[in-house]
């Protein structure tokens, strides 16, 4: 095992135990491959299954997976129009399942995570019966300010450069505070503790996964 491996395995043991005390359930998988079939085991047959923007989930490859299992999808990217997505969206608010990554996670256990449109924010904060997190360790910092720095100079550039937006920081790499009318930061949640206990799932990936 390398030393990154061993870190990282190390790591998680400790943050699994802030997250129990945030009433949050939590796993650590070695790698991606382990990390999906972790996902399948904890979506139950029949369950409708819906998901936020993540380039983590695209990485693990979970999609194929779900789309030839026994699940109602609620998949956005089958939508012919706005008015469809604006329903997907709707709809994954009373999902069985909502599957999701973070932008940041604290060593003390909170998830930190901003957005553009609040969609993925929402599900998270109320409505589908089961959230599962999954984020790569790379996500994983010291405290809040950290992961507010981390997504506004680190996630949020790059992913403004993957969506095609025009903002600042598309540019300049690093947050400008901005106001355009491209900004993917209008809403910061800081998820401290789960009122359902263990509604929140956080799967841990001893990867470097996503932005």
């Amino acid at each position: 095992m390398t030393p990154r491996k061993k870190y990282y395995e190390n790591t998680s043991k400790n943050l699994i135990k802030q997250f129990q005390k945030r009433r949050i359930e939590a796993y650590y998988c070695e790698n991606k491959e382990l990390a999906k079939d972790k996902i399948l085991e904890l979506i139950k047959d029949g369950s409708s299954v819906s998901w936020g923007g993540s380039m983590t989930l695209h990485e693990i490859n979970l999609f194929d997976s779900l789309k030839n299992g026994n699940y109602n999808l609620l998949d956005r990217s089958t939508a012919n129009n706005n008015e469809e997505v604006s329903e997907i969206y709707h709809l994954a608010l009373s999902a069985d399942y909502y599957l999701m990554s973070s932008n940041a996670i604290t060593l003390d256990g909170k998830l930190v995570n901003i957005d553009g449109n609040g969609n993925r924010l929402a599900a998270l904060i109320y409505g589908p019966s089961n959230v599962i997190v999954v984020a790569g360790m790379n996500k994983v910092v010291l405290d809040e300010e950290s992961a507010l720095n981390r997504v506004r100079n680190e996630a949020s550039p790059i992913n403004t450069v993957r969506l095609n937006k025009n903002t600042p920081c598309s540019i300049t790499g690093k947050c400008s505070d901005c106001l355009s009318d491209d900004c993917i930061c209008c809403q910061t949640v800081i998820t401290r503790m789960s009122r359902v206990p263990n509604r929140i799932k956080v799967i841990l990936v001893g990867e470097e996964l996503g932005y």
